[in-house]
């Protein structure tokens, strides 16, 4: 029999057996339509509604309290995201919680634990005291977890009574992974019949690779940090093999976008890519999804999904929960998601409503905490405020670099480096960062406490110091003035000068020379300190000593372990690094102390080149700034923007 004819025959069967389903009478159609209806509704009895909640960047704000400003704040705290958590809990029984990392560093909470008073062996760090208060299923590892060492990490880690998970850093003598890469928890959870049954998910965590640049002093020879796509993806069939139904992953990287680059910082959005993936967590840019992120391909923010994968970005502090919402169906002894769908809940801001169980559980650390940041170190003869710190040399700054200054002075004095002109190098650190209007220092006129301190200088950093020539500084200033965006001097139009996607933890302004920075040319390097324009310079007329910089001149600087051991254009040529493993905040206590009386007037080491022509440029700062604009310094008050900033203008002439 030929092919042809196979099937014309089988041709002929199907319209035969069609046929005479349609000569069936209506009473028998209409049972075998109500079979398949009753199939379909005990199906979906048997499916599970599993929830999965996420917080992320919680940075040691467990209770609502700013112990900045050294007073109740209800828009942070974990207290209050477990209302939601609560709540969340109530509407679905089948509930997994999970953390995605930058947990135990970022307030003086987290110093307080790790510097002034120790964990013991034994001791339960705070952080992990709140998330077993809210009954967390699991964490994982951010950056910031590697700020105070790994000897430090795993005295915190060890008496957690959760997974702490990550899968990309390995230990560099063994190759193995220097902690748990994932986990395959059995969760018990109620059908739509109201069986219980059993669904195995598997959570891994991945944090981004940069962690081997930003805490290289505690790292190096340690450990090393893989690609997070990759490790995902290898880790994938051996979690499947393991008998995960579904895939969690707690992604401590920021979004990033469509293209893959190995080794990249933010990978969230190549992750949704991944066969496999069910759902994720991530975190790490302090930003929102969904909310943020709609320009990107694949993107359903009403659904929140990427690429189909629904996907969660809980802001920061405790402001918002992540809750993703999966509809599961049986199939065979496995479980397939049929149905996804990812949302954000902000904490209510106007209440005092907390969790009593996470007040309790970090009740003596947060008393502690604030005791000690009320101690007072020295008076100030003016406010100190960061709000126009990126249009202008800035108090904040300098009271920074002038501690810094007086600290490796001491240090180095006696020494082969006691001759070097010595520069200092910071950068404004609470400048409306991310999005937050209320992110800025501001200190009163009079007494200065050790919360002030912590407020000026938010990092957990140590003092170095870096040998370099005068055209590696006139380099680091180029990637600085990356801060700013390029404006026409021909256009009459409003101009924003900064760079909002900028982060202002790289505007460092280099104390000690003089200089100006002319906007009106394009940035040499880009965000992340690659070269874009070699014939592009922004910096103009720098000086030592009131005379033209000589490029081959030695100079040390003094700065942090975060910028000394990062790839800024310039710092990467150091001849030599000096570790005093001091932090700067406590230099800059210590100099404060000495002082006892400082004068917060900056210097104006630098500025903006003249532009001529008729330039509308603007800015946005905090609207309490409108009060306490600088006399001549070009600053104007235009009116309300978005998102609870204020726009203003500045003359460039």
């Amino acid at each position: 029999m030929t092919i042809y004819n196979k099937a014309a025959m089988t041709l002929a069967a199907l319209v035969l057996t069609a046929s005479s389903l349609s000569a069936l009478p209506a009473q028998a159609a209409n049972d075998t339509s109500a079979k398949a209806v009753q199939q379909n509704k005990g199906q979906e009895k048997k499916e599970v509604s599993l929830r999965i909640l996420g917080t992320s960047d919680l940075h040691t704000n467990f209770v609502n309290y700013d112990y900045y400003q050294d007073k109740v704040s209800n828009s942070l705290g974990l207290a209050k995201t477990g209302v939601l958590i609560e709540q969340a809990r109530k509407e679905n029984q089948n509930t997994l919680l999970f953390d995605n990392g930058d947990l135990i560093q970022g307030t003086p909470l987290g110093s307080y634990s790790a510097n002034v008073d120790p964990l013991e062996d034994g001791e339960k760090h705070p952080a992990y005291a709140a998330l077993e208060a809210l009954n967390f299923d699991g964490t994982t590892l951010g950056n910031h977890e590697f700020n105070y060492g790994l000897d430090y990490l795993d005295e915190v880690m060890d008496d957690a009574e959760f997974p702490v998970l990550n899968a990309n850093v390995y230990d560099a003598k063994t190759k193995q992974n220097r902690f748990t890469p994932y986990e395959i928890i059995d969760k018990e959870v109620v059908d739509g019949r109201g069986k219980k049954v059993t669904v195995q998910v598997g959570v891994i965590g991945v944090v981004a690779p940069h962690i081997m640049k930003w805490d290289r002093a505690n790292l190096e020879g340690k450990v090393y940090a893989e690609d997070a796509v990759q490790t995902v993806e290898k880790f994938l069939p051996k979690m499947k093999k393991d008998g995960a139904d579904i895939v969690v992953v707690l992604s401590h990287s920021g979004m990033g976008d469509a293209v893959h680059e190995v080794g990249e910082e933010d990978i969230t959005y190549q992750l949704t890519k991944l066969k496999g993936v069910d759902a994720i967590i991530t975190g790490h840019n302090h930003q929102t999804f969904p909310g943020k992120y709609k320009d990107l391909p694949n993107v359903n923010t009403e659904q929140g999904t990427i690429n189909g994968t629904p996907v969660v970005m809980p802001g920061k502090f405790g402001s918002h929960l992540g809750v993703i919402d999966l509809q599961l169906a049986p199939h065979g002894q496995d479980w397939n998601v049929i149905k996804e769908k990812a949302a954000l809940r902000e904490i209510n801001k106007t209440t005092n409503e907390v969790s009593e169980e996470v007040v309790e559980a970090v009740k003596e650390a947060h008393e502690a905490t604030i005791e000690y940041v009320r101690q007072p170190v020295a008076e100030t003869t003016a406010p100190i405020n960061s709000y126009f710190s990126l249009v202008k040399d800035d108090p904040s700054v300098q009271i920074v670099n002038n501690a810094q200054t007086w600290y490796v002075k001491n240090k180095v004095a006696g020494t082969a480096n006691a001759d070097l002109p010595l520069l200092s190098a910071a950068a404004p650190f609470k400048a409306g960062t991310r999005d937050d209007s209320s992110y800025y220092t501001n200190i009163a006129k009079g007494t200065v406490a050790i919360k002030n301190v912590a407020d000026l200088y938010v990092f957990d950093n140590t003092v170095f110091a870096l040998k370099m020539k005068g055209a590696d500084v006139k380099e680091w200033l180029e990637m600085s003035a990356g801060q700013f965006l390029q404006v026409d001097p021909s256009a009459t139009g409003e101009q924003p000068l900064i760079d909002t996607e900028y982060r202002t933890y790289n505007f460092d302004v280099i104390d000690g020379v003089e200089y100006e920075i002319d906007v009106t040319q394009p940035a040499k390097y880009d965000n992340d300190g690659k070269l874009v324009d070699a014939s592009a310079s922004r910096i103009k007329n720098l000086s030592f000593n009131g005379a033209p910089i000589d490029l081959n001149q030695e100079f040390l600087v003094a700065t942090n372990n975060y910028r000394a051991s990062g790839s800024f254009p310039g710092v990467v040529n150091a001849t030599e690094k000096l570790d005093f493993a001091y932090e700067n905040r406590q230099a800059i206590i210590d100099y404060m102390v000495e002082e006892k009386t400082i004068n917060p007037t900056a210097d104006g080491n630098w500025d903006f080149a003249p532009v001529t022509g008729n330039l509308n440029t603007t800015f946005e700062s905090s609207p309490d700034a409108q009060n306490l604009i600088p006399a001549d310094s070009g600053i104007t008050y235009i009116g309300a923007s978005t998102g609870g900033f204020a726009k203003y203008g500045i003359d460039l002439k």
